[in-house]
């Protein structure tokens, strides 16, 4: 029986089968050390040892999907474990004080020091407004009549698509919009990021507020 295995294992071998393709084929488990020692004197076509370049690089190729998607689910996983262990603190920025907090630590990081008479906070990351703009509205007793917008964006950009989407994120009027400004660097210049819809600009005119915030500031550094 070991004769004629081995007599089909070469024939096999000779019409360019590869080992795996050998053994799925006589449906034998035979370890490949085995095969090894029945093939030594055969000498492979070029073709053959192509399609075992190709065979490997496709292996390859699915190995490294493969590892991409467990990788991509542990990742997953551990961001999951990190926003549940870190749920309990949204509860805390219902409490004025914890939240101001929040809002003058966000604003020394974003907002202009060069104004005393109004607040002047800027950034790409609709996230990142949405949230100062949450915490002012829920930490102050807001005139909404007293925000104003500036879109800062480049040359090839669409003003009043840009000027409808931040008005949309930030929940204020159109018409309280100051003319966009183009950065005349970008002219002659063509962007790159499709999703990059400018720098907005808040402006809240209330000196009030603006010097508290700065003051939890300095309260709080000269405390660290």
């Amino acid at each position: 029986m070991t004769t004629e295995l081995k007599q089909k294992a070469i024939i096999l071998r000779n019409n360019g089968k590869t080992y795996s393709e050998i053994i799925k084929s006589l449906n034998v488990s035979i370890p490949k050390s085995t095969l090894s020692y029945w093939f030594k004197n055969i000498i492979m076509s070029s073709e053959y040892k192509e399609k075992i370049k190709k065979q490997r690089n496709d292996n390859l190729n699915k190995a490294r999907e493969k590892a991409l998607i467990v990788n991509k689910n542990k990742r997953k996983e551990y961001f999951k474990k990190i926003e549940n262990k870190n749920q309990k603190l949204i509860p805390l920025l219902k409490n004025n004080d914890v939240a101001k907090i929040a809002l003058s630590m966000l604003y020394v990081g974003e907002g202009s020091k060069s104004t005393k008479s109004a607040l002047m906070f800027g950034n790409s990351s609709t996230s990142i407004i949405k949230i100062f703009l949450k915490l002012l509205r829920n930490c102050y007793t807001i005139d909404e009549t007293k925000f104003r917008c500036t879109v800062q964006c480049r040359a090839d950009q669409k003003t009043k698509e840009l000027e409808q989407y931040w008005s949309e994120i930030t929940k204020i009027p159109l018409i309280q919009f100051y003319k966009t400004q183009i950065d005349p660097r970008t002219i002659d210049k063509p962007s790159k990021k499709v999703e990059y819809k400018g720098v907005c600009r808040i402006n809240y005119f209330s000196a009030d507020i603006c010097n508290e915030i700065n003051t939890i500031n300095k309260i709080i550094d000269n405390q660290y």
